[in-house]
């Protein structure tokens, strides 16, 4: 986690000062960027170290989360298929994310 956090911090950070200049399409480039190329490198690392690793490696999810995945890749597939991403776009995939943070935190 604190490679995760490391590696994306200086491109949310960037991903942050572009939408407050209201350069929607820049952050959400930046932040699926970041974001894919943490996951696409830290899950094979991981897979692979865990050759050496005593233990049972898992990676699933819930059925909650498997159907916000599932919106939002659907949603994120609209918004980048137009081309130009909008605030309101914007808005909708930060509401995705706080439903997801909302409903993964257990009491």
């Amino acid at each position: 986690m604190v490679i995760a956090l490391l590696v994306l911090s200086p491109e949310s950070v960037s991903a942050l000062r572009n939408a407050a200049r209201d350069r929607v399409q820049n952050s959400l480039n930046l932040a699926y960027g970041s974001a894919m190329a943490s996951v696409g490198l830290t899950i094979p690392t991981i897979a692979v170290a865990m050759i050496w690793i005593d233990g049972e490696l898992v990676l699933g999810l819930e059925r909650l989360q498997i159907v916000l995945l599932a919106i939002t890749v659907a949603i994120s597939t609209l918004t980048l298929a137009q081309g130009r991403a909008k605030t309101l776009q914007g808005v909708v995939h930060l509401v995705l994310f706080a439903t997801f943070l909302f409903f993964s935190v257990k009491p």
